[in-house]
């Protein structure tokens, strides 16, 4: 039997506001357990919440940059549940009526296609603490620093069909994001991470299978090879005669596996109530406008921009504009050298192959954009030659000078172009080099060009690299032909 696979994505994106959802305790990453929460993260007696505006604005920006229904009324809910680094029995979240409505998201895949997937809505809720189970002994500790912490869970329709299309959407969420300043998108912290909903069915049911959720997936790869494992297992299943269980489950990244945490609960079972410490949000048309005005140029307009308007490909189009840092550093160095391919080639080749072999997000660059747009200039112009620029990115990466100028002059690198010079070493090259010129002179003429290439070398070496490749070949034809 052929089988169709059906994934729904629920992404938990941690706001970038300086404090918590409710209360003003920090957000900080990293800090001491327990020392960021305060008596209203813990629901202590007495205690009231009051709503972050920031939360607020950041989930309308978001809104409105997948080009959803912005609701002039939004409601904050009760989800109850009991849970140890749930302090106070109950997750402040919005059920009935979430602050995005309707939107839709736009991904790139592999083969350069393009897909849209709708998104549900998008709701703010509070995050619960942590618990910890390693250094315990048997134990669990919970650290309550995030308790309060504030997340938009964008929640997508069951659109995607594929590991690939699920992680290229929730790359998408990721650049989204990102590009509007509401959240690090740092994975490795929590601060993006998401529950995968995954089923599958007979190709050309329409009825959807029953669905296995697998909880808190926290990388790209991660996501890719806990549904490859998922999907094959419910297959395996089902062609056994078994039947699929709606259930959590669990993505175990070092044995490569899901595993089962709980059977799967329904609204009902959280008895969602509206929140009665909060009132209900109402938005004016002014207040969303404005939020509309501030928006920055969006990944998908970047992109096309750089197509259309400075003529790069599809491909590294989609390359550079897949990251706010590194569309900001490629627009820089273009800017600074006045080409476009160029500048392209250069960062996504020479650049991007350092930083991989580093580990370094484009922002940690040791070559700033100016120094890399100024080295290209540098070939452009005919000051330097490309195995020199090489040596110049490797100085500047190696913090051996501040700009390509400063380095080409320290490090005697400036081409030579000047045609006396270069003919005076291709003589001295031919006249010390009789028994390569006797096998050009009695060789055909069609083969004497792979032939050209030995000379060529020799008067690099006399020039220690300097020369001008295209000069020397010019006039090492011109040379080597009128002697045959």
């Amino acid at each position: 039997m052929q089988w169709e696979t059906v994934i729904g994505l629920e992404v938990h994106v941690q706001l970038a506001t300086r404090s918590k959802i409710f209360s003003g305790a920090s957000t900080a990453f990293g800090a001491e357990p327990n020392t960021q929460a305060c008596a209203v993260d813990l629901g202590l007696p007495g205690v009231l919440p009051v709503l972050n505006e920031a939360a607020v604005a950041m989930a309308v920006q978001f809104g409105l940059a997948i080009h959803a229904e912005i609701p002039e009324v939004s409601v904050f809910d009760r989800k109850n549940y009991f849970y140890p680094d749930l302090p106070k029995g109950y997750q402040t979240s919005q059920m009935y009526h979430p602050i995005v409505g309707a939107g839709e998201v736009e991904i790139t895949l592999d083969d350069g296609s393009t897909k849209r997937v709708r998104v549900h809505h998008a709701h703010l809720e509070e995050d619960a603490g942590k618990s910890l189970h390693e250094d315990f002994h048997g134990m669990t500790g919970v650290d309550l620093n995030r308790a309060g912490t504030p997340l938009l869970e964008i929640v997508s329709e069951p659109d995607l069909r594929s590991a690939k299309e699920a992680a290229a959407y929730l790359k998408a969420i990721h650049s989204i994001v990102t590009y509007l300043g509401i959240s690090d998108g740092n994975m490795a912290e929590g601060s993006m991470r998401c529950d995968v909903n995954v089923s599958v069915r007979p190709v050309g049911q329409e009825a959807f299978g029953t669905r296995a959720e697998i909880k808190n997936v926290n990388s790209f790869r991660f996501v890719e090879r806990a549904i490859a494992f998922e999907v094959e297992r419910q297959i395996e299943l089902l062609e056994d005669g078994g039947q699929v269980v709606q259930e959590t489950r669990l993505f175990d990244p070092d044995r490569d596996e899901t595993r089962s945490m709980r059977t799967k609960e329904e609204a009902n079972d959280y008895r969602y109530f509206p929140c009665p410490d909060l009132l209900p949000v109402v938005l004016d048309r002014a207040y969303v406008d404005h939020l509309r005005e501030t928006l920055p140029e969006l990944p998908a307009d970047k992109r096309a921009r750089f197509e259309k308007e400075l003529g790069l490909s599809a491909y590294d189009a989609g390359v550079l504009s897949a990251s706010r840092e590194m569309a900001e550093y490629f627009e820089r160095v273009k800017d600074v050298c006045g080409d476009a391919k160029q500048a392209a080639n250069w960062v996504q080749g020479e650049l991007s192959g350092a930083l991989n072999r580093e580990g370094l997000p484009i922002q940690h660059s040791p070559v700033s954009a100016e120094a890399l747009g100024e080295l290209i200039a540098r070939v452009m112009d005919d000051t330097i030659n490309g195995k020199a620029a090489k040596q110049v990115f490797q100085a500047l990466w190696n913090g051996e000078g501040a700009s390509a100028d400063e380095v080409i002059e320290a490090k005697g690198l400036k081409q030579v172009t000047d045609s006396g010079a270069i003919e005076a070493m291709i003589d001295q090259v031919i006249a010390d080099s009789p028994a390569q010129v006797a096998q050009y002179r009695d060789a055909e003429p069609d083969k004497r060009g792979k032939m050209i290439g030995y000379f060529v070398g020799q008067v690099m070496k006399a020039s220690r690299g300097t020369a001008n490749p295209q000069q020397v070949n010019a006039l090492l034809k011109e040379k080597l032909d009128a002697l045959c």
